[in-house]
């Protein structure tokens, strides 16, 4: 699970909370203000009464920015943003959005009740940005779904036309996003820095950007081919374990919790793994992201996690989670006997093969 829920990613799937500037309510939505440097949203709404609640909602996680009601079939928020944003607009306190990629600009959003798929947003270059992206990669969906990707050659393809949308917008504050699916396609962390260093700086410096150059800066501290860092921490009954007791096994280190839904649904893969290998030399060290020992012991069991696991009970805390740069979970590291890293992130079928690979 995601620490931070970069929920622009999940729609398109972070992922991470962004420190937005509040919009200030609208309380009046016939008026139309100038706005001489931020932005404003212009609706045109049809099948929803007068009065009908509107809000604009943080894109990452759901929580109003803004509040007004429909007068006359339209509604209007105003506000300034500090970097362009994702976005949502709610009828009602419905659960069901219309996205919106907002920048500093005049925006007109035409829409009709049950057809918000279908609504016209006009007048955000951000947003003409996002949909172009969102045509490029929707027909490449499934692929962003899968833990090991299969079709090699749509793959490819979806990476070029992301590539040149990036190398044609270097501006855009949807290129990050390109970038992160592109690495998710290729996995090559050397190209995805190289590619976000064309950015613009302040797109480089927004909260997507942030976020990819977090995963830029954690391949860099646990790269592939190099030999995993020390580290030791407190098993359940206290005793001290160190990576290096580990050596001549091939050792997946686990980071996972107990209040991890992702993780706990992964758990199943790494115990099937765990007991078809472990007679071939490999096993799983658990490090654990829990505050409190008991629910950590209970899912330990629950799970059947025979394995041994490690924990300071510090959360997100956690000393080695923060040696290891961890920002999200399920994660975890595959090393060799010499504690070399050869794999990263493996689970369901790719672990396997992985595994199946090297432990004949």
């Amino acid at each position: 699970m995601l620490r931070r829920i970069f929920l622009l990613i999940c729609l398109t799937p972070v992922f991470f909370v962004v420190n937005a500037q509040e919009t200030p309510e609208s309380n009046n939505a016939t008026r139309t203000p100038k706005v001489e440097s931020g932005y404003q949203i212009i609706g045109t709404v049809s099948g929803y009464a007068d009065g009908t609640v509107v809000d604009l909602l943080n894109g990452n996680n759901k929580m109003p920015e803004g509040t007004t009601k429909i007068a006359n079939g339209k509604f209007l928020f105003t506000g300034k943003m500090e970097t362009p944003d994702f976005k949502l607009i709610s009828f009602d306190k419905s659960q069901t959005y219309i996205p919106l990629f907002l920048d500093n600009s005049n925006v007109t959003v035409m829409v009709a009740k049950d057809q918000l798929d279908r609504a016209i947003v006009t007048g955000s270059k951000s947003h003409n940005d996002f949909m172009e992206y969102s045509r490029i990669t929707q027909p490449y969906e499934a692929l962003f779904q899968q833990e090991k990707i299969t079709d090699i050659e749509g793959a490819k393809k979806c990476a070029d036309l992301l590539s040149e949308f990036v190398k044609t917008k270097t501006d855009s504050y949807i290129s990050p996003l390109a970038i992160f699916r592109i690495h998710q396609l290729n996995q090559d962390d050397a190209m995805m820095e190289k590619t976000f260093s064309t950015l613009d700086i302040p797109v480089q410096n927004s909260p997507i950007g942030s976020y990819v150059a977090q995963q830029i800066a954690e391949s860099k501290r646990n790269p592939m081919g190099k030999v995993i860092p020390d580290f030791e921490q407190a098993d359940i009954n206290g005793k001290m374990v160190n990576i290096k007791s580990y050596r001549g096994k091939y050792v997946l280190i686990d980071f996972w919790a107990s209040w991890c839904g992702p993780c706990r649904g992964e758990n199943p893969n790494v115990v099937a793994a765990y007991n078809k290998y472990k007679s071939k030399g490999f096993t799983v060290l658990g490090i654990s992201l829990d505050k409190s020992k008991e629910p950590w012991l209970e899912a330990i069991n629950k799970d059947r996690l025979t394995w041994n696991h490690v924990s300071d009970l510090k959360g997100w805390g956690n000393a080695v989670a923060g040696q290891f740069g961890i920002t999200s979970i399920p994660q975890n590291f595959l090393v060799d006997p010499n504690g070399v890293v050869i794999g990263r992130n493996l689970r369901g079928e790719a672990l396997e093969e992985k595994l199946a690979s090297i432990l004949k």
